[in-house]
C-alpha cells in the first residue's frame, strides 16, 4: 500500500487508565533496523538522489497507488522530501523510514509508522517498493522489522496496514508478516486516477505479536 502522506500525530495526555504518557519528541529511537537482507533507517540529507532514481524507475509501477508520485518532478524535489522526512523523524511527528539493500546499499523503497495516536499508542504502516525490487521478499522483511520497533520500543497496542484489494502484491505482505485481516472496507478509497477501490484492513496487537514470534524468521 502507498506510504501515506504524514499526518499530525495525536499527542499523549494524562487522562485516565490505559492512556500512554509518552512524550514523542523525548523518545530515543534506533538509528537503523537491520535484517538479513535489508537495512531500514530514517531518511538523511543526501538521500534524494537515490530516491529520485527509484521513483523514476517505478512511476508506472507505483501509480495509481502512490498519490505523491507526481510530486517528484526533479532530483531537488526528492531531496526536499528526504529532508522533510528527516525533520519529521527528529520531531517524532511522523516516523518515515527508508529501505536499503544491505548487500549493495541500493535504495529499495519507503515505509514507516504513520498516523500515530500516542494515547493508545497505535500506528499505521505504509510502504512502497521500487519496480526492480518487487517480488523478492524485501518488504515483508522490512515490515517485520518496523513491527518489532512499534511493539518493543514504542509500546504499541495496535499496528494496522491498509491495502487496496486490487493491489495484490501489497496485500500479500501483511499476512506473511503475521497480521490478521480484520475486514474489507468496500468502496472506501479513490486512487490517483479516480478509480474506486475496496480497502483491506490488517492489524496486529501485542498478543498477536507474541504469538507470531516463534514463527518469525
Amino acid at each position: 500500500m502507498p506510504d501515506p502522506t504524514p499526518s499530525p500525530p495525536t499527542q499523549a495526555t494524562n487522562q485516565g487508565p490505559g492512556t500512554s504518557n509518552q512524550v514523542p519528541i523525548l523518545l530515543d529511537l534506533p538509528d537503523e533496523l537491520a535484517g538479513p537482507r535489508v537495512l531500514v533507517r530514517p531518511y538523511r540529507t543526501g538521500d534524494g538522489a537515490a530516491l529520485w532514481e527509484a521513483v523514476e524507475e517505478s512511476r508506472e509501477h507505483i501509480m495509481p497507488w502512490l498519490p505523491w508520485g507526481d510530486t517528484h518532478k526533479s532530483p531537488d524535489d526528492s531531496e526536499a522530501f528526504a529532508r522533510r522526512m528527516q525533520a519529521n523523524w527528529l520531531l517524532r511527528e511522523d516516523l518515515s523510514l527508508s529501505i536499503w539493500d544491505r548487500a549493495g546499499a541500493r535504495y529499495l523503497g519507503g515505509s514507516g509508522l504513520h498516523r500515530a495516536d500516542w494515547k493508545i499508542p497505535s500506528f499505521e504502516i505504509g510502504y512502497w517498493l521500487r519496480k526492480s525490487a518487487a517480488g523478492q521478499g524485501y518488504m515483508t522483511e522490512a515490515v517485520r522489522l518496523i513491527t518489532e520497533l512499534a511493539f518493543t520500543t514504542l509500546g504499541a497496542k495496535r499496528v494496522f496496514i491498509r491495502c487496496a484489494a486490487a493491489n495484490t502484491r501489497s496485500a500479500a505482505v501483511p499476512p506473511r508478516a503475521g497480521y490478521t485481516l480484520e475486514g474489507v472496507l468496500r468502496n472506501s478509497h479513490v486512487d490517483a486516477r479516480g478509480a474506486l477501490h475496496d480497502m483491506m484492513l490488517f492489524a496486529m496487537t501485542p498478543e498477536d505479536y507474541e504469538r507470531a514470534l516463534p514463527t518469525r524468521s
